[in-house]
């Protein structure tokens, strides 16, 4: 699935549709279209689910707390409004039809950064959750679920992208083209690649970076798990520190030679982790 690039558009008040129309939903009219005239970020989140009273739900209560709504019933729908406006955050359920939510944020993820909640049944397989984790989701809810709880979880998920683009931003160029390499790998900051020594690319989720640069920026240290949550910035409201020994595993899958006998990140009883490669810096 080719996933196109975002386009900037002026934030407006409305729920739209992406079959083009605005949708009234029960409110004025004028309010659909019309600037807000606070200087507060008015957010734009992307709705994406085949259940349209799902769908209405969610926009009517994202509305209500001064959100701009859009959304979108499948894939075709959800990369039109990729292209025509700036999306700051999805809410994308994994069943959608006949298509896979899955696969879909895996072709996202593939080439963007954009904050993304799965949403998954209540009866469906913890599988789903954890595999869409591992894809690059930045939080699940399950349904049923009440959309005060939906809107908590996206104000914690844009506040961690809006500290990591600050954090970003205050980094200096020649922080951003730094290159780390080691047993054969090469990590890029500026372009968040990772390269194996026969030249190819993998794919590596938010967390999965954030914890690999914890790693290689402090080689042969013994780095405790509080340290690597706080640089993984693993799920604000949800902190335990299985979370890092799940993202250890993810990454060792991807890494190592052998996971289940690791050579690169070897665990400290009690202690934590410690990177065991030399690690050039280029």
């Amino acid at each position: 699935m080719r996933v196109p690039a975002m386009r900037h558009a002026p934030p407006q008040w409305f729920i739209a549709d992406w079959q083009g129309e605005a949708l009234q939903r029960g409110r004025p009219a004028a309010l659909l279209s019309v600037s807000t005239p606070t200087k507060a970020r008015i957010w734009h989140l992307l709705i994406v689910d085949d259940d349209p009273s799902i769908r209405d739900m969610i926009a009517e209560y994202l509305v209500a707390q001064d959100v701009r709504v859009s959304t979108a019933a499948n894939s075709q729908r959800m990369m039109e409004a990729l292209t025509a406006t700036t999306i700051d955050l999805a809410v994308l359920d994994l069943k959608l039809g006949d298509e896979s939510g899955l696969e879909i944020l895996r072709s996202v993820r593939a080439v963007s950064d954009l904050p993304i909640i799965v949403l998954t049944g209540q009866h469906r397989d913890e599988v789903d959750r954890v595999v869409g984790l591992e894809l690059g989701a930045d939080d699940y809810l399950t349904k049923p679920f009440s959309p005060r709880e939906l809107l908590a979880r996206i104000r914690a998920v844009l506040r961690r992208s809006q500290r990591q683009r600050q954090r970003s931003q205050q980094e200096g160029p020649e922080n951003r083209r730094v290159r780390y390499r080691f047993a054969g790998w090469e990590l890029s900051l500026r372009s968040r690649r990772l390269t194996s020594s026969s030249g190819e690319n993998v794919l590596l989720t938010k967390g999965e970076f954030s914890l690999l640069v914890a790693f290689v920026q402090a080689p042969q240290r013994v780095l405790s798990r509080e340290h690597l949550l706080r640089a993984c910035r693993v799920h604000d409201t949800e902190v335990f520190d299985r979370s890092i020994d799940v993202q250890v595993l993810r990454l060792r899958r991807k890494i190592e030679a052998d996971a289940v006998a690791p050579e690169l990140i070897r665990t400290e009883r009690g202690l934590g982790y410690v990177f065991t490669a030399a690690v050039e810096v280029a």
